[in-house]
């Protein structure tokens, strides 16, 4: 298990540790991405973790870490200011995503966003990709936030959503081994929209390899809000990736409202095999930054997706021929003349549910204006599948602040409208959430965070809640659950064991002097 924490300045601030337990879990199988598999259930099989550790103490003079200081940890590497995306381990090899507060190359200073390539059990930096900021600024990409996802590892190939609204596949050993793929212009990606664009320097052995690289907003008129943070989808040799569609900074205008919002690609290729037949566009409340996930039901794998207009979608994997559309424009705006008339094939929806209840958008007859904090959300969690269910939770930007959330239960196994038949429970005891939840197989116990700060116990089959933990600070992070315990960290830097157990124990807390 890894942690990234987020700076309130201390010296504890963008630093990647790594407990010795880490070895326990990836020894096992690889975490080789957000939620371990395509089930996206942060409940690995492990044994034997700790539950207590200290950090250690930091040079004065050079904020040097003297790992004779801590215990329970193995090593400790520099990150960014920000990290957001969540660590995998594959191939010996630890993925993580953060800012470039902290640069390795003085080729490549100022606000990038950076994925890191570690050695597993040195912490040895190996490679890095660095990702230059869109020249439309902060509506697109905000300053300062880093690389947001989670990358998708098999084999020797990386995929990741990169805050340029891209997916790019990588070689895991970076240019060490030469350039491989039909992308060779390495060089001239990493100073793109930058004051070294027109001279761009040699890529070394330490930077990252691109094997194929796609534009969402080139290639499908694609308008992010403010960020692009879901993380890649594989499932029987397909790509799936939320786009991050939305709206502009009026928070009313959807520049590109026929864009897709979920699309399957060719791992090999980054070739487009099919988007969407959802129609989100048109509805997206504010942005679009869910991650998807997949089930197996009745022999046949769906993909699930929270969309931006609140509903939890099921998809068909398989491409189906024709959407009856034309390909959207290359630019929002561009002329019914010049649009592409061929059809792309789609993916087809299986189920939808809408997971905000009535008196969450009106109230005495009048509608609730979202962002109401008595209001309607969108979905920004990742879906969890688990026993022919799928678990999910509504919330907002954090921007927005605290607000009513819905937790619920769905029968993955329906088709159609699953707004009025499809819910087996749910749970408006939380609040606003963009966390996911976890489920223990041992226990049958549900476990999910909160941004009111509170860390919620249910029973997964019947929705009853065993206790609810406060926190006493807002949660941006997802539980994750092993050997017994609940691991969760919050916006103070307390980093809190739990029992997963159906009588609340708080088994110990450490502050790590930075926002988890």
């Amino acid at each position: 298990m890894t942690l990234t924490v987020r700076p309130l300045g201390s010296r504890l601030a963008g630093l990647l540790v790594l407990a010795p337990f880490i070895a326990a879990i990836a020894s096992a199988a690889d975490w080789n991405q957000w939620g371990g598999s395509p089930l996206r259930n942060n409940t690995p099989d492990a044994h034997d973790l700790p539950t207590e550790w200290e950090t250690g103490e930091f040079d004065p003079d050079t904020g040097a870490w003297k790992p004779e200081t801590s215990r329970n940890i193995a090593w400790a590497a520099a990150l960014g200011s920000q990290s957001y995306g969540n660590p995998v381990v594959a191939g010996g090899k630890v993925y993580v995503g953060t800012n470039n507060e902290s640069p390795r190359d003085k080729k490549h200073v100022g606000d990038r966003s950076i994925l890191y390539c570690f050695d597993e059990k040195t912490g040895a930096f190996l490679w890095q990709l660095v990702v230059p900021k869109l020249k439309s600024g902060k509506v697109n990409d905000w300053e300062n936030l880093g690389l947001l996802a989670s990358p998708l590892v098999v084999g020797n190939r990386l995929w990741i959503v990169t805050s340029r609204c891209e997916v790019l596949c990588l070689d895991t050993e970076g240019l060490a081994n030469g350039n491989e793929g039909p992308y060779t212009d390495e060089a001239k990606y990493m100073v793109k929209d930058t004051p070294k664009e027109a001279a761009p320097g040699e890529p070394s052995k330490q930077d990252a390899d691109i094997v194929w690289r796609y534009d969402l907003m080139d290639e499908l008129g694609v308008f992010p809000h403010n960020a692009s943070n879901r993380s890649v989808l594989m499932v029987d040799g397909v790509l799936y990736i939320c786009t991050s569609n939305g709206q502009d900074w009026t928070h009313v205008n959807i520049p590109s409202p026929n864009s897709p919002s979920f699309i399957a690609l060719d791992p090999k290729t980054g070739k487009l095999l099919a988007e969407d037949n959802a129609g989100i566009g048109p509805r997206i409340f504010h942005g679009q930054w869910t991650s998807p996930s997949a089930g197996r039901v009745n022999g046949a794998w769906h993909v699930y997706y929270g969309g931006g207009d609140g509903v939890a979608y099921a998809f068909d994997v398989k491409p189906a021929k024709g959407s009856g559309k034309p390909i959207v424009p290359i630019l929002p705006g561009t002329p019914t003349s010049q649009v592409e008339e061929a059809e792309t094939d789609y993916l087809k929806k299986v189920w939808w549910l809408d997971i905000n209840p009535p008196e969450y958008k009106a109230k005495d007859g009048k509608p609730i204006k979202y962002p109401a904090a008595e209001g309607p959300s969108e979905i920004n969690s990742t879906p969890v599948f688990y026993k022919n269910r799928v678990y999910i939770a509504s919330g907002q930007d954090p921007e927005h602040g605290e607000g009513v959330g819905r937790l619920v239960c769905i029968d993955a196994t329906k088709t159609g409208d699953l707004t009025k038949s499809g819910v087996l429970w749910d749970y408006k005891g939380i609040k606003r959430s963009i966390s996911t939840c976890s489920i223990d197989p041992a226990t049958g116990l549900l476990f999910i965070a909160d941004f009111s700060g509170f860390v919620h116990c249910l029973d997964a089959e019947t929705g009853k809640v065993q206790w609810v933990h406060d926190m006493k600070a807002h949660m941006w992070g997802s539980t994750f659950v092993a050997d017994g315990k609940v691991y969760v960290g919050d916006e103070d830097g307390d980093f809190t064991v739990l029992a997963a157990d159906r009588t609340l124990k708080v088994i110990s807390e450490t502050n790590l002097g930075a926002s988890v």
